[in-house]
């Protein structure tokens, strides 16, 4: 049913996109939360668009040489189901005009995704669209204008003229830049009046807690590639501090701030609490796309226990049939399988399972566990690539116990959230945002063993639908606590039901597909977006 009375148009601005894993735009979860929210947006009826990037090279494809070494592969893709929308839009660069053409993207049961692309002939920066997250600073300013000005450009060009502009992270934050000198270009606003109003307009949702993740300019940059768009370095020194914060930034542009977890609103909160002018942080919790992540046939089985775990079984087998193919590795079905697949990043710990090595053999050699792992790093991060190095290595210790799959994507991610027995998440604390691959497992009957972070303390009710692991703080020793902790859980509570109680499991995957399939859904964090943020924002542009 469309949603016309009393809600807003929404214009959704991010860097990636995750529709679909043959549509390659997207790098992990920011941009799968981004094409969840479109879908959600499409089966709701919501009047919304999505603005965003045709990434040509798309993202690193990633994948482990004969001697174990991780190299980055970029392949030029196309994307003939696109609807071209006739549309080209210009945006100053480095003191250039460079074109963009404007492509739609409706094919995925997606609410409109409107894609810009230099890959122009004769185009100055005609590369610019070509990897996502690739190369430097400069380049990733230059892709963040044709988001930012660029995608205003574009939907104007479009006769799209939303009520309120959604900022996902910080990447589109210079679009608010734009509009707060339009204001003053076109309308005679002074600088303060023209941000007053340019704000009541704009949402803005803060992601990561981690520093790397939370962009930071110098102004000499901005100035020389054109992101200054006419203000002075004082008007951006009170929007952006020095150097320039792009958080900081969303943080005063936006009339509301969102944090993507209970727990994450907490420690953003305290990281944020010296900006000046911020707008408030609420949390709104993540959700997943139902349609895309559930197995149909875990959806229609789970209120009967034998055919729940039937039906588990059966995508069990297509998970360990598909390591096989992949890897050459023969999983056995009759033995619990944990899985972890995440972007390969230190705080994510891939190997805190292995702390003790010792104790992982005894459970090895008795049979009683599988790991399946996936990941995948930046192709700059060294620190992550060393990461999938040591987990790849352990596979290759353990062949018959540890699988590691290569290339991690949106395939990977359904396969595993669905077949894998229970879903291990254990980040160092107040270190995850919020962990949207555990929603997806719960909603299948896949239980989740997770430190008590990001979106998990909400779903937990521990020994009922999964298990809530209490971390130890973040010192150095940390490491060696909550090993310990995730360990006493696995050995004394998880793994014993598993292997003796059938009928407790299921109850428990049932718990867990009920209290998630709604709570934990894009459908309920639509409703969220337009009841707490854009309805709100859009009666304070009408006064």
């Amino acid at each position: 049913m469309k949603k016309t009375n009393n809600y807003p148009k929404v214009a959704y601005f991010c860097m990636e996109f995750g529709l679909h894993e043959d549509f390659r735009i997207y790098s992990g979860g920011l941009g799968i939360l981004a094409g969840d929210i479109l879908k959600a947006a499409k089966d709701g009826g919501y009047p919304m668009v999505g603005v965003g990037i045709l990434w040509r090279q798309g993202y690193n494809k990633q994948f482990i040489d004969n001697d174990g070494k991780v190299y980055d592969c970029f392949t030029e893709y196309r994307y003939d189901f696109l609807d071209n929308t006739g549309i080209e839009v210009k945006v100053k660069i480095r003191g250039k005009q460079v074109r963009a053409k404007v492509w739609l993207c409706n094919k995925y049961g997606n609410a409109p995704l409107y894609l810009l692309d230099t890959n122009i002939p004769g185009n100055n920066d005609r590369l610019l669209t070509g990897q996502l997250y690739g190369w430097f600073a400069e380049e990733r300013v230059a892709q963040e204008m044709i988001l930012s000005i660029g995608g205003l450009n574009a939907l104007e060009a479009l006769g799209i003229y939303p009520d309120i502009y959604h900022f996902n992270d910080s990447h589109p934050v210079l679009a608010g830049i734009e509009l707060v000198s339009r204001k003053m270009d076109i309308d005679g606003m002074s600088f303060d009046e023209a941000w007053k109003e340019t704000r009541k307009r704009i949402i803005y949702t803060t992601h990561t807690p981690v520093k790397a993740g939370n962009e930071e300019y110098d102004h000499e940059l901005l100035r020389y590639i054109g992101a200054y768009r006419g203000l002075s370095y004082g008007q951006m020194l009170k929007l952006g501090g020095d150097p320039f914060s792009m958080t900081a930034a969303g943080l005063r542009l936006s009339a509301k701030t969102n944090a993507v977890s209970e727990m994450h609103c907490n420690t953003a909160k305290k990281m944020w609490q010296d900006i000046s002018n911020a707008s408030e942080i609420i949390p709104v919790t993540n959700g997943v796309h139902t349609g895309t992540w559930q197995d149909k046939r875990i959806a229609e089985s789970f209120n009967d226990g034998s055919k729940l775990w039937h039906a588990h079984m059966a995508v069990k087998k297509e998970l360990l049939h598909e390591i096989y193919v992949r890897n050459g590795v023969r999983l056995d079905e009759n033995v619990l399988v944990a899985g972890f697949a995440r972007r390969a990043a230190p705080y994510k710990r891939h190997d805190l399972l292995f702390k003790d090595i010792d104790a992982m053999e005894k459970l090895f050699n008795d049979r009683k566990l599988q790991v399946v792992f996936s990941g995948k790093a930046h192709p700059n991060d060294l620190d992550g690539k060393e990461l999938v190095d040591k987990v790849y290595g352990l596979s290759r210790r353990y062949p018959e116990n540890v699988v590691f799959l290569a290339d991690y994507d949106m395939k990977i991610g359904k396969l595993m959230t669905r077949g894998c027995d229970i879903w291990i998440n254990n980040p160092i604390i107040k270190m995850e945002a919020c962990g949207t691959s555990g929603m997806k497992a719960a909603m299948n009957g896949v239980l989740n063993l997770s430190i008590a972070d990001g979106w998990w303390p909400e779903m937990c009710v521990h020994g009922e639908n999964g298990w809530l692991v209490e971390s130890g703080g973040n010192d150095k020793d940390v490491d060696t606590r909550d090993f310990k902790a995730m360990y006493e859980v696995l050995t004394g509570e998880v793994i014993p039901l598993f292997y003796n109680n059938r009928e407790k499991w299921t109850a428990m995957m049932k718990k867990s597909i009920e209290m998630s399939q709604r709570k934990f859904s894009a459908a309920r964090m639509l409703d969220d977006y337009y009841r707490l943020m854009y309805i709100p924002a859009a009666s304070l542009k009408q006064r």
